[in-house]
C-alpha cells in the first residue's frame, strides 16, 4: 500500500486545483519570503483552468464557487512587493485569451472583478507594467461583444457613464514604447467593433471625444517634426533620408489607424474622425498653404502640407474627405470672393440672404458653382461657428491667389511635381465625385463614365485643370529635364513619369519650344553616357542598359494610386541636390556616376515615342548576352576566355616581368591582357615548373579601370589601378539598385605595380593592355551606337 503514497499527481485534476486554491485562500499577505509560492500558485491556477474551460466542466465550476478570480484582486490588493503585479497580469491575460466559453468569458467579466483589476493603482513607473497592463487589456477587449459589454461598463438612464476598459487605455495612447501604442489602438478598434450605440454615445461625447481630437493633433505635431528635419544640402545622406522615412511611417500608420476607425460604419463616429481631421489638419493645411502667402511659424511647408494632402486621399480616403480636398484645391484659385464666404460660414454660419451672398461680385457663375460645392457644404457642417481659423491678420481677403497652380509653376522642382501629384492622386480617386475629377484632370472624361451634374463631355474637359494649363505643365516638366545643371535621378524618373502621365491625355501637337527642351536633355544623357564609355566600368554598361530598361519600364507605368506617398518627400529634400553628375553623387564614386548616366538615357530612350509619337520601343538587348571570360574547373584551358584562378594556359605572347605581393614577395611572373568581346581580362601567369610553354594564372584583374601608366621616375615600372569591387548584378530581376560585392580578383589591393627589364618592355606592356581595352570598348561602343545616335533632329519636331 506504501505504492499509493508515490503515485504521480495529476495536476490537472480537480483534487489538485482545490488544493492549490485552498493554499491561495491560505495566504493573508504577499511579502518577499512568499512572492516565489503565490507566483507558482497563480501559474498551477491559470493552466488548470484553461484546461478546465475545454476538457473538463467540474473544475470550471469549482472556479466560480471558491470565486477564485476574487481570490486574485485580493492577493493584489493585499500584495506589499510590487514584482508581484506583472506575472499576475500575465496569468490573468492567458487565462482570458484561452477561454473558449460563453459561460467562463461572461463569468470572468461579471462581479466586477475585471473592473477593479483596471482601476488599480499601479505602479507603472517600475519595470516594463506598463506592457503587462496593455496585454490584460488587450486581452478583455478581445472577448467583447453586445453581450458581454454590459458587464464591463455602468450605465445610467441609458446612457454609459463609466467604461475603465476604454477610459485606461487611452491613457497609454502616446506611451514610449511603439508595442504598447499599437496595443493601444487594437483594443480601441475592438471596442468601436462591437456595435452598441450605448456605447458610440460614450465615445463621442465630452470628454472622451477628446481622444480624438488629441490624435489628429498629435499628427499635426509629427508633420511639424517631420518639417523641422534640417536640410543641410546633403539630402542623399542615409541619416537624413533614414529620419524622414521613420517620420513619414509615423505618420502613415496614424492616418490608417483614422481609416480603421473609419471603417467601422458608424456615423457618429466616421463623423468625429472626420470632423476633427477637417477642423485641426485639413482646413488649416488648406488655409495656409492655398490660401497664403504668408507663414506664422505654426505651418508646414508647402512639400510637406501637399505630402499630408496626398496620403489622406490615397490612405484614409472617403468620398466626403476626397471631395472635400478636391473641392478645396479647385477653389483655391478662385478670387477673395472665396474667402469671404468662408469668413461667413466660420462667423455667422450660413445664410441663403445674407449680405455677403447679394453683394455684385464679378464672378456670379464661380460663386454659384461654389456655393454647391462639397466644401461649402463641408464648411457648413463640420466647422463650429466660433472657428478663429479666418480670423487671423495672416489672410489679405483683397488679395487674389493662385493656389496649387502658383506651385505647379513654380521654379521649385519638389514643389511642382508634389502638386501635380496631389492632382493625379485626385483625378483618380475613385472616390472624388465625377465633376471634380473631371475639372482636376481628365482620366474620368475618357473613360465613357456616366456624365453627371447635366454638363457634356467638352464642357467639363474644357474646365479641366490638366488640360486648360498643358502647354503650361509640359514645358515646365521639360524645363526640368534640361534645366542646367541637371537635377537628380530620383527627380528626373519621377518627372519621366509625370510627363508620360501628361502626354498620355495631350492630343495636340508638342510646340518647337517643348521639343527643343526634350532634344537638349536627350542629346545631355547621350553624352554624359559617351562620357563614361572612356571610364573605368565601361564594361558593365550593356548589362546595366538591360537591367534599368526594364526598371524604367515599369517605373512610369506605375498607377498613380500605387506610388509611395514618401515620394513627395524625396522630391522636396531634392531640390538642393544637383550636379552635372546627375545630383547625388560625387565623382569619387565613378560606379554610381555610370549607373546613373544609363539610367538617365533609358529614361529618355522610352520618354521619345510618346513625345514624338510611334510605338514604344521594346527592351533593345532583350536578347543580349554577356560574352564574358567564364571560370573554368578545368586544369588546362586552350580557351582564355574560359581561365580562372588556378588555370593552365599558354603563355603565348605573355610579356615577362616582375610583381610583388605583401604575402609573398616578388615574383617573377608573365602579363597578358586578353579581349573576348565586350569582355577583358588581365592574367597575372607564373610560369609552370614542368612546362616551359604553359603558365599558371595566380591573379586576375578586368581590363576596365587599369589605365595603365609608366612610372614617371622609374620607366621600368607600370601602374596598374584595379577596381575596388565587382558588382552583382541581377539581371533578369526587376530590381532598380545594382549591389557591389566583395571582390572576387585574387591577390589584388586595388593598384598593382609591374617591373620590367627596360623601359622598352614596359612600353610594349602598356600598348599591348591599351589595344585590348580599346578592343572591348569597341564592342560596347558598336552595341550602343544606335542609340547614342537617336537624339531627334530638327525635322523630328516639325
Amino acid at each position: 500500500m506504501w505504492l499509493s503514497f508515490w503515485r504521480t499527481i495529476d495536476r490537472f485534476s480537480l483534487l489538485h486545483f482545490k488544493y492549490v486554491t485552498n493554499e491561495l485562500r491560505r495566504i493573508k499577505v504577499v511579502h518577499e519570503f512568499n512572492k516565489d509560492v503565490v507566483i507558482e500558485l497563480l501559474q498551477s491556477i491559470v493552466e488548470i483552468v484553461t484546461y478546465g474551460d475545454r476538457h473538463d466542466p467540474a473544475i470550471f465550476e469549482c472556479f466560480m464557487e471558491y470565486q477564485v478570480l476574487g481570490e486574485f484582486v485580493r492577493i493584489l490588493k493585499n500584495s506589499r512587493n510590487a514584482s508581484l503585479e506583472a506575472p499576475l497580469l500575465q496569468y490573468l491575460s492567458i487565462m482570458i485569451q484561452n477561454m473558449d466559453t460563453d459561460n467562463a468569458v461572461f463569468y470572468c467579466l461579471s462581479n466586477g472583478y475585471i473592473n477593479t483589476i483596471i482601476t488599480h493603482q499601479f505602479e507603472f513607473e517600475r519595470g516594463d507594467l506598463a506592457s503587462y497592463y496593455v496585454s490584460f487589456l488587450r486581452a478583455v477587449s478581445s472577448k467583447l461583444n453586445t453581450d458581454t459589454l454590459c458587464l464591463l461598463v455602468k450605465v445610467h438612464e441609458d446612457a454609459i457613464v463609466s467604461f475603465p476598459l476604454y477610459t485606461e487605455a487611452i491613457k497609454f495612447a502616446y506611451h514610449k514604447e511603439n508595442m504598447i501604442q499599437t496595443a493601444i489602438r487594437a483594443i480601441t478598434l475592438n471596442i468601436y467593433n462591437v456595435g452598441d450605440d450605448m456605447l458610440y454615445q460614450f465615445v463621442t461625447a465630452h470628454p472622451v471625444a477628446n481622444y480624438f481630437s488629441d490624435l489628429v493633433l498629435t499628427i499635426h505635431k509629427r508633420c511639424l517634426h517631420l518639417d523641422g528635419i534640417p536640410d543641410t544640402g546633403d539630402t542623399c545622406t542615409n541619416d537624413h533620408t533614414g529620419k524622414l522615412q521613420l517620420e513619414c511611417d509615423t505618420i502613415m500608420d496614424d492616418l490608417y489607424y483614422l481609416k480603421d476607425i473609419l471603417s467601422v460604419g458608424e456615423p457618429r463616429l466616421s463623423k468625429m474622425v472626420t470632423q476633427n481631421l477637417i477642423s485641426f489638419l485639413v482646413l488649416p493645411i488648406m488655409l495656409h498653404t492655398l490660401y497664403s502667402d504668408q507663414s506664422n511659424g505654426l505651418t508646414l511647408s508647402p512639400i510637406t502640407s501637399l505630402y499630408v494632402l496626398t496620403c489622406l486621399v490615397q490612405v484614409v480616403e472617403g468620398k466626403d474627405m476626397v471631395n472635400f480636398v478636391a473641392s478645396s484645391v479647385i477653389h483655391a484659385s478662385l478670387s477673395s470672393v472665396m474667402l469671404e464666404l468662408l469668413e461667413e460660414v466660420t462667423d455667422v454660419g450660413i445664410c441663403p440672404t445674407s449680405s455677403t451672398c447679394e453683394k455684385d461680385y464679378h464672378q456670379p457663375e464661380i460663386l454659384d458653382d461654389f456655393r454647391k460645392s462639397y466644401l461649402f457644404g463641408w464648411m457648413k457642417e463640420y466647422i463650429p461657428s466660433n472657428s478663429r481659423f479666418l480670423k487671423s491678420n495672416d489672410f489679405d481677403a483683397q488679395k487674389e491667389r493662385s493656389g496649387l497652380l502658383g506651385y505647379i509653376f513654380s521654379d521649385d522642382h519638389g514643389l511642382l511635381l508634389t502638386a501635380l501629384m496631389l492632382l493625379l492622386v485626385l483625378a483618380e480617386s475613385k472616390d472624388t465625385e465625377f465633376k471634380l475629377a473631371t475639372m482636376i484632370g481628365v482620366s474620368r472624361a475618357t473613360t465613357g463614365m456616366q456624365q453627371t451634374n447635366h454638363l457634356s463631355p467638352s464642357t467639363m474637359m474644357d474646365q479641366s485643370i490638366f488640360l486648360k494649363h498643358m502647354p503650361e505643365i509640359l514645358n515646365a516638366l521639360l524645363n526640368i529635364l534640361a534645366s542646367q545643371p541637371p537635377p537628380s535621378v530620383l527627380i528626373q524618373w519621377h518627372t519621366g513619369w509625370f510627363l508620360r502621365k501628361m502626354l498620355f491625355f495631350h492630343k495636340n501637337q508638342l510646340s518647337d519650344v517643348s521639343s527643343h527642351l526634350f532634344n537638349v536633355s536627350f542629346e545631355r544623357s547621350c553624352k554624359s553616357l559617351q562620357e563614361e564609355l572612356n571610364g573605368s566600368w565601361f564594361d558593365h554598361i550593356p548589362d546595366i542598359f538591360k537591367t534599368e530598361w526594364t526598371s524604367c519600364k515599369n517605373a512610369l507605368e506605375e498607377p498613380t494610386q500605387s506610388k509611395d506617398p514618401f515620394l513627395l518627400m524625396e522630391l522636396g529634400g531634392q531640390k538642393h541636390s544637383s550636379s552635372g553628375n546627375g545630383g547625388d553623387i560625387t565623382p569619387a564614386l565613378p560606379w554610381q556616376r555610370m549607373i546613373n548616366a544609363v539610367k538617365v538615357l533609358v529614361l529618355h530612350l522610352q520618354l521619345k515615342p510618346f513625345i514624338f509619337g510611334g510605338d514604344p520601343f521594346e527592351n533593345p538587348l532583350v536578347n543580349f548576352k554577356t560574352n564574358s571570360l567564364a571560370v573554368s574547373g578545368r586544369k588546362y584551358v586552350s580557351d582564355l576566355s574560359s581561365a580562372s584562378f588556378g588555370s593552365e594556359i599558354a603563355l603565348g605572347s605573355g610579356i615577362p616581368c616582375k610583381i610583388s605581393f605583401s604575402k609573398v614577395g616578388s615574383r617573377d611572373i608573365f602579363v597578358l591582357p586578353v579581349a573576348r568581346g565586350m569582355s577583358g581580362k588581365l592574367f597575372l601567369v607564373e610560369k609552370h615548373p614542368l612546362h616551359s610553354k604553359r603558365g599558371v594564372v595566380i591573379a586576375i584583374a578586368p581590363l576596365a579601370g587599369l589605365n595603365p601608366k609608366a612610372d614617371e621616375k622609374h620607366r621600368t615600372w607600370l601602374h596598374l589601378q584595379i577596381r575596388e569591387f565587382e558588382p552583382v548584378i541581377p539581371l533578369g530581376k526587376n530590381k532598380r539598385d545594382t549591389q557591389a560585392s566583395s571582390s572576387s580578383i585574387d591577390e589584388q589591393d586595388g593598384r598593382w605595380t609591374l617591373g620590367f627589364s627596360d623601359a622598352n618592355a614596359c612600353e610594349a606592356a602598356r600598348l599591348s593592355i591599351c589595344e585590348e581595352i580599346s578592343r572591348q570598348r569597341s564592342c560596347v561602343e558598336t552595341l550602343l551606337a544606335p542609340f547614342l545616335l537617336q537624339q531627334c533632329s530638327p525635322d523630328h519636331t516639325k
